[in-house]
């Protein structure tokens, strides 16, 4: 039966309400196939993204490292920054100047509110100056995280014991382990890898072995650097076997040694002939993919050549370097024979990548003296430096000498630092000469800084020589203080007190730093106890007209940041 006839049988008021009911119920609207609503999209109003870390740490490393301190100081407040110890121990590990990088450290502490520093930006601080061999501010931060409660762990101990030791006073490394064990820090497996590496150095080597039997008793598991340690000491020792006998036993146990291992060990092992020892390493480098630093590679190959024997495992091993090698010397003989246009070395330089065909090209061109730009000369100086060409660098310094060609200042200073780095004294003062003669300042900081470092390195002729070198005007406290400092380690007073009494007779008022470094050697003489007396006076007096704290200029600051023991101002 339909559904018609039922409402066609139904009462009447049933019909009605059932007539009611189906009007009441909802009709779909007709569809309409070929028009489409659109979809309205809501713009929403996108906020700025923050900024990255990276960049901020970038943005604040350049304004440090290219500003003077009054300019970044005036910068520095308005930089939309969240400041936290996070952010200022990032920009301290990127390694600004170490003058700036104290100044930011003490305006930190000073201007941010609420911010303290902890025993991360501490030990960076701590590190930066260890770096610099400034170990007497480094003490002054150390002793400074004790005064303010700062938690001292294995960390900032670790850095201590490796920057003391690398001054050379060991027995002050081992006191701090000593101390570091007492507090009850717990070694950490690079603690004991370094503490093993500097007695190993220092010819301790009965403390040393104790040390890693120490360590294997407290459970420490011993990592790739720990193994080179001992077996470098034992390649140098002439135990080859033993090494070798380690070499293979770390494999064993899931220790591979990696690249850094194998160029040290083949390193020590040119040092004392052991070719037999190399032949082992290189086999497993060629079975494992690994290569020879450059630098390496040629005193390997020097040393196959004086024992007779052949270098083909080791070309094998390193066959990046033998077709650099041979590119290099097809282009010299194509190059330089057409052309001697600056644009052939730069673009062998800047394009090929091959420092060994820019020696070749260096070479010939000063034979035939064909000149080069100085930019181009300037880009393979800095070069040969950034990757520790030291021969490179030198041959480049040698070519721009012998051609008159003065290069860029960075050039000149890439050259100080690599020179500095690879102990070449008597390089680094050819380059100052030449920086000199270029006319490029050294400037305040950087003048009195390379006077102490070389004073450092127990050599008074060569920095009294950069002394010389310096310009009247660049003579300042920080200099002269700097000169003092290097007589006074030397053990010459009495050239000290002739080079306070030069400065004085220039009008050049003393700094407390420059009151720190005569105090330092003449308080430990019987012979110029007077003269330590009122020099005392005089200290005293700056200190107490607080004379160092306010309207101090450039070279003041410099020279307190570099000697004031207690570094000159505390804002912290």
């Amino acid at each position: 039966m339909r559904f018609s006839t039922i409402l066609r049988k139904a009462p009447t008021h049933h019909q009605t309400s059932s007539l009611k009911l189906l009007h009441s119920l909802p009709r779909p609207k007709p569809k309409n196939r070929f028009f489409r609503k659109p979809n309205l999209v809501k713009t929403k109003t996108q906020s700025p993204k923050a900024p990255y870390t990276r960049d901020t740490v970038s943005n604040i490393y350049n304004l440090l490292k290219y500003s003077t301190w009054d300019s970044a100081l005036s910068q520095l407040p308005h930089l939309r920054i969240k400041w936290d110890s996070h952010v200022i121990n990032r920009v301290l590990k990127s390694h600004p100047p170490m003058q700036k990088a104290w100044l930011f450290f003490n305006w930190a502490s000073s201007e941010i509110k609420g911010f303290k520093h902890d025993h991360f930006t501490y030990t960076t601080m701590l590190d930066i100056f260890g770096e610099a061999g400034r170990i007497q501010p480094m003490y002054s931060v150390f002793r400074l995280m004790k005064e303010k409660g700062v938690v001292i762990d294995t960390v900032t101990y670790t850095s201590m014991i490796h920057w003391v030791s690398r001054s050379g006073d060991v027995d002050e490394a081992v006191r701090l382990w000593k101390e570091m064990r007492e507090n009850g820090c717990e070694p950490s497996v690079v603690s004991y890898t370094a503490y093993m590496k500097m007695l190993f150095d220092g010819g301790r080597v009965e403390e040393a072995t104790e040390v890693y039997r120490e360590m294997l008793r407290e459970r420490v598991s011993p990592n790739c650097y720990t193994y080179t340690v001992l077996m470098e000491f034992l390649v140098g020792a002439g135990k080859c076997e033993e090494a070798l006998d380690i070499f293979f036993k770390m494999q064993e146990i899931g220790v591979q040694p990696d690249k850094a291992a194998c160029n040290i060990l083949i390193g020590k092992a040119c040092k004392s002939g052991e070719t037999s020892f190399i032949a082992r390493i290189l086999v497993y480098m060629k079975e494992n993919g690994i290569v020879l630093r450059y630098p390496v590679f040629l005193e390997t190959l020097e040393t196959l050549k004086a024992a007779g024997q052949s270098d083909d495992l080791l070309r094998e091993v390193n066959s990046h370097i033998k077709v650099e090698y041979l590119c290099s010397n097809d282009i010299v003989e194509a190059e330089v024979e057409s052309s001697n246009d600056s644009r052939v070395i730069s673009s062998v330089l800047l394009m090929k990548q091959s420092l060994v065909a820019v020696d070749h090209l260096l070479n010939q061109m000063k034979d035939r003296s064909i000149r080069l730009d100085s930019f181009v000369v300037s880009a393979i100086v800095e070069t040969n430096c950034d990757r520790c060409r030291t021969e490179g660098a030198s041959l480049a310094l040698s070519y721009s000498s012998e051609m008159g060609i003065h290069l860029e200042k960075s050039a000149y200073l890439a050259l100080v630092g690599c020179f500095l780095r690879e102990n070449k004294l008597s390089k680094v003062i050819e380059a100052v000469g030449e920086m000199v003669k270029a006319h490029h300042s050294l400037g305040v900081y950087q003048g009195a800084m390379l006077i102490h470092r070389l004073g450092f390195g127990r050599r008074p002729r060569l920095a009294a020589e950069v002394f010389d070198l310096l310009p009247d005007d660049q003579k300042g406290v920080a200099a002269y203080s700097a000169l003092m400092d290097v007589y006074i380690s030397a053990g010459s007073p009495e050239k000290a007190m002739k080079i306070y009494e030069e400065m004085r007779g220039r009008e050049i008022m003393p700094s407390l730093g420059t009151y720190n470094v005569l105090l330092s050697g003449l308080e430990k003489t019987s012979d110029f106890q007077s003269e330590a007396a009122l020099l005392k006076r005089k200290k005293k007096s700056l200190v107490a007209t607080g004379r160092f704290r306010e309207n101090v200029d450039v070279e003041e600051k410099v020279c307190d940041l570099l000697f004031a023991r207690d570094l000159y101002y505390n804002c912290m």
